[in-house]
């Protein structure tokens, strides 16, 4: 099949994303390759030993383009602009990720946080507006990553920000690609730096520890309460309770790791969660840590 896979740093050259962006689009479009797809991807710039460059000069337009001529694609991109990004591919092709209504679900923090929180899955308290006092998380309402997140002991809010109050525990995250059943892939630990902002600086794949099953379980709850399909990664702090951060709609950066422990091709297992029937479970074999100052060199 023809697959356009697009992501956004390296389509549109946003140096400040380009090493994660390079890699993940990397990974995915090596693993789209050895399964027999013919890779389509916009760039602004960079070339990959695989697949099929279409120098962009505007992404959307190449978006456009490219999705009105393959038979399926992925994009990957900030969660605040995803949305209408996601709305490009499944008016044109067949979309093997988040559809667009769920993509904004995630992106929107206060709304998402509070739909979690009406069907029991475990949520930081979480204030949207006004006055806040005690130890909290400062956060775009719209956002990816860790950008903009510093922590404060109280204040007053500021418009397009929500505050989230401060789990102490391990952060990690759980990757899953979901269709018509959910198959989790890994827990993976995050090497997330905490001074007065909050900083991501790495992962590692696998994680285990005794809780598994309930973090695997809550996991799989909120992807199917936000209605997600296709690969995505729920951040959770290991606290008391699995705690549900963020929920990116959509291929992270431990997709790096997984596919240097994944016994299955990355691209099989999304295309079967769109066109077929997902695995009851996979083989993971090892295991991998990278530090995002280190993704050039690997």
């Amino acid at each position: 099949m023809k697959i356009l896979l697009a992501e956004y740093a390296v389509g549109a050259g946003i140096e400040e994303f380009m090493l994660e962006g390079r890699r993940m689009l990397g990974t995915l479009i090596l693993s789209f390759a050895r399964c027999g797809h013919e890779v389509f991807y916009p760039t602004a710039g960079h070339v990959f030993n695989e697949g099929r460059p279409v120098r962009s000069e505007g992404f959307v337009d190449a978006l456009i383009e490219l999705s009105n001529k393959c038979d399926a694609g992925l994009v990957i991109a900030p969660d605040e602009i995803l949305g209408d990004l996601t709305e490009i591919i499944e008016k044109n092709t067949i979309n093997l990720g988040c559809s667009s209504r769920s993509v904004r679900l995630c992106a929107d923090k206060l709304e998402c946080t509070r739909t979690l929180f009406r069907d029991g899955i475990p949520v930081p308290e979480t204030i949207g507006s006004g006055e806040y006092t005690g130890d909290f998380v400062i956060k775009p309402r719209y956002g990816c990553a860790s950008e903009g997140i510093h922590k404060s002991g109280g204040g007053i809010l500021k418009n397009g920000f929500i505050a989230t109050r401060l789990i102490k525990g391990e952060h990690i995250s759980v990757s899953m690609v979901v269709g018509k059943t959910q198959l989790p892939l890994t827990i993976n630990r995050q090497f997330i730096e905490i001074d007065d902002k909050f900083s991501y600086k790495g992962g590692s794949v696998p994680y285990h520890c005794e809780r598994d099953d309930e973090i695997i379980e809550t996991a799989k709850k909120t992807g199917h309460v936000l209605g997600c399909s296709g690969y995505i990664g729920v951040d959770i702090v290991l606290g008391k309770k699995p705690y549900v951060v963020d929920v990116n709609p959509r291929p992270t950066t431990s997709i790096i790791g997984i596919s240097k422990v994944l016994e299955t091709e990355i691209a099989d297992l999304i295309m079967e969660s769109k066109f077929g029937g997902l695995p009851p479970k996979v083989g993971i074999k090892g295991s991998f840590s990278f530090r995002k100052k280190d993704l050039f060199f690997f």
